[in-house]
């Protein structure tokens, strides 16, 4: 895990004593909410329909105990009591008093956080899979690529003012648990024909009002010049991307007004000035980063656990569990373990400050003091030796994290929608609640399979409904909330844009729409189909036909 070194903690330090600054000023009335509203991005703090919300970064989505335990700690003192985990890997508080903010941000800086470039057209927090390190299939762990991301991006001088905000994504391996191709930029690991790691380098990606699939510009790039290649499409997007329209500003618009072919023949031409120069990576520079990412003092484990199977078959819902969340690590005895933000009837991505407190305490009981936020709004615990399963499944019972749904119809992706945020046309969290409470069923559950439902309460697409496997997108009609609903999205290798199905669904009937869906998928799936299957087989034909009637 990444630690400060000295410029860091001055450079964080210098940051919340200039913000309290700024905040006395907004409060004495010597500053303006428009001469405002820019310095409190730049640090985080968003005002939304009743309460300032503040988002804080957690870098490619690792956290320390000591970290999630200052976040309950915020979250007691100066929020409800809880906090929320978005599809950014970042933490939101809803109900902020902006007095408290210094306050909040100088307790974050002890721990190592802040809330730098969440918000504004800038670099944004850098996003990996959230397996990294760990993860069986992978070819090296993306955090160390993320960090150099992070490192180089924060604050640079050409890219602080972007046309607009700017999203990169890292994966290290084969398997895309990254959502790569829907960032700006993404990045793959993989390895050519000699055996050398690189980088496939994606551009274009992207969701919101206008989405799209990213576009390879280069299948392999080797990994020391990956700083002046991004450099080198900040570049061009700095200088061609749009600033008279907000809605075509995005890197997604321009790879698709000149073409990926043209975009890519821009980048070379431009990284050509710069390649071999500073912004190489030296092999020690790498090597000094990666050594802070070393893998934990892992202990022998036995390679069966007599107990794990007795209780498997004592009980269906640690059977349940083990299946869903709970997967293979790369070191022997060792397993990856999904927390559940999602259990019946709640918020998802919601998690308590007396649970984090808790999932502090079981990392280090379990997993050597790590956690991990996924862009499917959970927590993880990556280093949790197969023995230790069983007393952390019951402990997890205990906390209400132990549903066990990962990848499965009720783990829904949802932004806060217009329960809090000011763009929204439409709630999510409780229709989200509503599917939670429908699909109740754990063997019914189970039975539907890998099925992956996203919502967005606006066209902003913060709930990536477009690559849902089912989308459901709030539009307002005439005051009242409807749902668009999309099928066959896809964020990973497969990366596909859902297409909408027929005219959107009242609040009333969205549950049982979604329901409808279900059932048709289950009557035309064959042996083995996930829903994506079946439907990429038979089209949205048999889909529409009982959802709207048609004859």
């Amino acid at each position: 895990m990444y630690r400060y070194d000295e410029f860091d903690r001055i450079f964080v330090a210098e940051r919340v004593a200039q913000f309290r600054d700024q905040v006395r000023r907004r409060l004495a009335g010597e500053l303006s909410e428009e001469e405002f509203r820019p310095l409190r991005l730049q640090n985080g703090l968003y005002l939304q329909l009743h309460a300032y919300m503040l988002r804080i970064a957690i870098p490619y989505g690792t956290l320390s105990s000591r970290q999630l335990r200052m976040l309950a700690h915020i979250a007691r003192r100066y929020d409800r009591g809880f906090g929320h985990f978005t599809t950014r890997q970042n933490i939101q508080f809803n109900w902020i008093k902006l007095e408290e903010t210094p306050d909040i941000l100088a307790d974050l800086a002890t721990v190592e956080m802040h809330g730098l470039q969440t918000s504004g057209n800038c670099i944004r927090n850098v996003t990996a899979d959230h397996w990294a390190g760990v993860a069986p299939d992978e070819i090296e762990d993306p955090r160390i690529w993320s960090e150099i991301v992070r490192q180089w991006s924060t604050l640079h001088p050409e890219f602080s003012f972007l046309p607009r905000k700017f999203k990169i994504a890292v994966t290290g391996a084969p398997n895309d648990r990254a959502a790569v191709k829907v960032h700006d930029i993404g990045l793959r690991m993989h390895r050519n024909a000699d055996g050398e790691a690189g980088f496939e380098v994606i551009v274009g990606g992207g969701l919101g009002r206008t989405p799209m699939i990213g576009k390879t510009i280069r299948e392999f790039l080797p990994k020391r010049h990956l700083l002046s290649y991004l450099e080198a499409i900040l570049r061009v997007y700095n200088e061609y991307g749009r600033r008279d329209n907000l809605f075509k500003s995005r890197i997604k618009i321009l790879v698709h007004e000149i073409g990926a072919a043209e975009m890519t023949r821009r980048v070379e031409e431009e990284w050509a000035q710069i390649r071999g120069g500073a912004l190489d990576l030296p092999i020690e520079t790498i090597a000094g980063i990666a050594a802070q990412f070393s893998p934990p003092a892992y202990a022998p484990q036995p390679a069966s656990v007599p107990q794990i199977d007795a209780l498997r078959f004592a009980e269906p819902a640690f059977a349940r569990w083990l299946k869903t969340n709970v997967a293979a690590h790369r070191k022997s005895g060792y397993a990856i373990v999904t927390l559940s933000l999602k259990p019946e009837g709640g918020p998802p991505g919601d998690a308590s400050a007396a649970q984090m407190d808790a999932v502090a305490d079981l990392a280090d009981q379990h997993g050597f003091g790590e956690i991990r936020v996924s862009h499917e709004q959970n927590l993880l615990l990556p280093h949790v030796p197969r023995a230790a399963l069983p007393a952390l499944w019951r402990a997890l019972g205990g906390l209400n994290l132990a549903t066990p749904n990962a990848g499965k119809i009720t783990d829904i992706i949802c932004c806060p929608g217009l329960d809090y945020c000011s763009l929204a046309n439409a709630r999510s969290i409780p229709v989200s609640q509503r599917l939670t409470r429908r699909f109740n069923d754990l063997a019914r559950v189970h039975d539907i399979g890998d099925l992956k439902i996203k919502m967005s309460g606006c066209i902003n697409a913060c709930g990536h409904h477009h690559v849902g496997h089912i989308g459901l997108l709030g539009v307002d009609k005439g005051g009242e909330e409807f749902y668009q609903i999309t099928l066959g999205g896809s964020a990973e290798g497969d990366a596909s844009l859902g297409a909408i199905l027929g005219p959107a669904v009242s609040s009333a009937e969205v549950v049982d729409a979604v329901e409808t869906l279900v059932e048709t998928y289950i009557a035309e799936r064959r042996q083995g189909e996930r829903f994506l299957d079946t439907y990429r087989r038979v089209g949205a034909a048999p889909f529409k036909e009982r959802l709207y009637a048609v004859a």
